[in-house]
């Protein structure tokens, strides 16, 4: 399997960066909050000998720390669980916040085990990875809620939501450029070449519309969501019907009230089922009429980050 690119602000970091390196490591999880906490239940770090670190399980305050207990751990060979803030015996570490953390380190974990979670996210497939609170054993099956169940310590990992971005002009660039910077996993499919050029040049990946069609090879999965900006809204209703077919969990275009109303008659005369049509969002965003193209884009991430 080639190497994923990885990104590290992605909850999924720490997993890839281990299964890629045969250095003596620890995966580090969050397996208990009291309070308020800066991150989730289940949010991972890995560390390795060489000090270098992947993920944050806080704003800052108990890496370190974390990093000396994980040290300990790998030269014992053996699973620890360090708590801080509420209830923890390291009074001179506060966290910020006000609440408590549990962390279990858990040294040098099964390789074989992060290999094959890597390989399950490469081909966009949910799963869990699950671990023993009182021992390194670890493995992989089928997505469970994060959370301890049956005795084990379950961490879902959901495949990066992917967006199929079509349209021509500014607020379809911006939407990409937005997307990319976030580190989400893109395509920018439109019938214009500047549009195009300026979405590579922003690093998504682009595609030339050549018809008003939604392209053959795209498959949109539960974890895709597929967005239109097109002001020539004659390009909409094929692209959307096909949309429509896929199992994308978000699907919305850009325009008025009255644009979304014709655009649905649109796909009604072709054929499309009204069980179909109430998966068709439109207008999109959460800011009502927005008509900045920055404001547009954060808008519309936002409404598809609420969804997904």
């Amino acid at each position: 399997m080639a190497p994923l690119p990885i990104d590290e602000s992605s909850s999924i970091a720490p997993v890839l960066f281990l299964a890629e390196t045969s250095e003596p490591a620890v995966l580090a999880v969050i397996t208990d909050i009291e309070g308020p906490s800066y991150r989730p239940l289940g949010a991972m770090m890995a560390l390795t000998a060489s000090v270098s670190r992947v993920g944050s399980l806080s704003s800052g305050c108990v890496e370190a720390d974390i990093a000396l207990h994980a040290e300990r751990a790998l030269e014992a060979n053996t699973s620890k669980v360090v708590r801080y803030g509420r209830g923890s015996p390291f009074v001179d570490i506060q966290l910020p916040c006000g609440g408590g953390l549990e962390i279990t380190l858990i040294p040098n974990p099964d390789r074989s085990v992060l290999q094959t979670v890597a390989e399950r996210f490469a081909d966009r497939q949910p799963c869990s990875l699950s671990f023993d609170l009182g021992s390194r054993d670890i493995s992989v099956g089928p997505a469970q809620d994060t959370g301890i169940n049956s005795g084990r310590f379950h961490i879902r990992l959901d495949p990066e939501i992917y967006f199929y971005v079509f349209g021509k002009g500014p607020e379809a660039v911006t939407f990409a450029a937005l997307v990319q910077s976030a580190g989400f996993p893109n395509v920018l499919c439109s019938p214009d070449h500047e549009t195009l050029e300026a979405a590579a040049n922003g690093g998504s990946e682009t595609r030339h519309l050549t018809s008003a069609r939604f392209p053959a090879d795209f498959a949109p999965d539960a974890r895709s969501a597929v967005v239109l900006f097109f002001h020539d809204h004659d390009w909409e209703p094929e692209i959307l019907k096909g949309a429509l077919a896929s199992k994308a969990f978000y699907i919305g275009a850009q325009g008025s009230k009255r644009s979304a109303a014709a655009r649905r008659a649109q796909l009604t005369a072709l054929g499309t089922a009204e069980s179909d049509l109430e998966r068709l969002r439109g207008p999109i965003g959460l800011i009502p009429s927005a008509r900045d193209a920055r404001k547009l884009a954060v808008s519309v991430l936002a409404e598809v980050m609420n969804e997904g």
